[in-house]
């Protein structure tokens, strides 16, 4: 990858019904500074509203996906009269904001990850629905080493990961290999560097070809149902699945199904 310290800080891109954002500040790791979260939160609420777009792909340009929050600014802030406290709270909220629409935006979002992937950096790919990574990225939960506890990408971090790997990662600062973050299941996939971009394309283009409306309704009942108690779970997703039944693009599949021959649906 190319490092490019020019050009707006979010590049987006299109390729069919896939869309394409790449960090574009290697200069800083492509740290989630303030213009870096409001550029991520303006990019996915367009896509969120666009039906044509069915599949996201998060990427960053030089070095590292991402680096965690841009500490440079966060001190800056902690200068302010009350003590940065109004300032580090509105960049945590944005922040959030941002990882919650990640969940909740219709279209699965996918992480293609190579080099760092710390703090924020690393609380930004288990947010995302899906990740692919390279054989030398590394991903980690590292505040720690510098007295600031990764409260926030906890949340992500142990919704993701077994909670005894999650406490170590969280109170070590260590970091970990992508062949462990594959067998934990922060990530999907591992690619070689040379193949990350072509295998995270043809990873999107198999879920692109789905059904989009069903893959909508799925996702959103996918995270509803993870907080619900089982019963109560079974009771919304028969709901969902009686809703999914009822379009017509879903009797099509089923008929083409059994009928042995491709479906075609309106989309």
């Amino acid at each position: 990858m190319k490092d490019s310290q020019s050009g707006p800080i979010l590049l987006t891109e299109r390729q069919g019904s896939i869309a394409r954002l790449i960090m574009n500040s290697p200069a800083n790791l492509n740290a989630l500074s303030n213009t870096m979260l409001k550029a991520l939160q303006g990019s996915l609420d367009e896509i969120a509203q666009n039906k044509a777009i069915k599949v996201v792909v998060l990427s960053g340009l030089g070095k590292a996906f991402c680096a965690g929050h841009n500490l440079k600014e966060m001190m800056e802030t902690k200068n302010n009269t009350d003590g940065g406290k109004a300032g580090l709270k509105d960049l945590f909220d944005t922040c959030k904001q941002l990882m919650l629409t990640i969940r909740d935006m219709p279209q699965p979002v996918i992480a293609q990850v190579h080099g760092l992937a710390a703090a924020a950096g690393c609380q930004l790919v288990a947010s995302c629905d899906l990740a692919t990574a390279s054989e030398n990225a590394v991903f980690g939960v590292n505040g720690v080493n510098i007295g600031l506890f990764c409260s926030t990408p906890m949340v992500a971090l142990t919704r993701n990961i077994p909670r005894k790997q999650a406490f170590e990662m969280l109170t070590t600062g260590d970091f970990i290999s992508a062949t462990k973050a594959l067998e934990l299941g922060l990530i999907n996939r591992v690619s070689s560097e040379g193949k990350l971009g072509s295998e995270t394309l043809e990873f999107a283009e198999k879920i692109a070809a789905k059904l989009s409306a069903a893959v909508r309704i799925g996702k959103k009942a996918f995270y509803k149902q993870l907080e619900m108690p089982i019963s109560e779970a079974y009771e919304y997703t028969g709901k969902v699945m009686v809703e999914n039944m009822a379009l017509q693009d879903t009797q099509e599949g089923i008929s083409a199904f059994l009928e042995k021959r491709p479906p075609k649906w309106e989309r």
